[in-house]
């Protein structure tokens, strides 16, 4: 019985894979759909649109402190030529040494943690450094996501406008994926800054 048994699943296997395969043969180019899902936030820069989904304008209007400002003093980013400004390039290290672990390389988010980059564009700049400070939890009969808190963590805490800036060059696909090829010196006013927040 046993023997049978195998032997039907066995067959019902090689069937399916046939007809896997078989649907495969016939999938061309030609008659494959392009996808229809879309990056959120990659139609914003690509159309000139400087407001992204959340309703935030992220042109640049200022700088402070080594850093790029929208009017309303939320931190955003310049590229200029290709060249990221060093608050990007900071984010990129940043992000990599303290946030890549769980939400995956360059913000494309991972199995038990969300694509920050595509977050960023939802949500406004307070609630992402709420989120950041204070951690967050996300626990239901299916899922169980705890984020810690952040809040008293200087590598995150100094240089978490600098992670928020890279987040939204990787959600608006302003820069590629992978560390920006070309940055702006660090300024001054940034190591000033940097040093005042890490020594605090």
């Amino acid at each position: 019985m046993k023997a049978i048994t195998s032997l039907a699943a066995l067959s019902i296997c090689f069937g399916l894979a046939g007809a896997a395969n078989a649907q495969d043969a016939a999938a061309t180019p030609e008659n494959v759909p392009p996808p229809t899902e879309t990056t959120p936030g990659a139609e914003v820069v690509a159309e000139g649109n400087h407001i992204l989904p959340n309703g935030m304008d992220i042109t640049a209007d200022h700088m402070e402190n080594g850093r790029w400002y929208n009017a309303d003093g939320i931190p955003t980013f310049k590229i200029d030529d290709g060249v990221v400004d060093y608050a990007v390039f900071s984010g990129y290290r940043r992000y990599h040494a303290e946030c890549h672990v769980c939400h995956g390389p360059d913000g494309e988010g991972s199995s038990y943690a969300p694509a920050l980059k595509d977050s960023v564009l939802r949500i406004d700049y307070y609630q992402f450094m709420q989120d950041v400070a204070s951690g967050k939890q996300d626990v239901n009969a299916a899922s169980n996501l705890v984020m810690p808190a952040f809040g008293t963590n200087r590598n995150v805490w100094c240089y978490i406008d600098d992670i928020y800036v890279y987040l939204l060059v990787r959600g608006t696909d302003s820069v590629a994926r992978g560390r920006p090829a070309k940055k702006a010196p660090k300024s001054p006013e940034f190591t000033a800054q940097e040093n005042a927040c890490m020594e605090g």
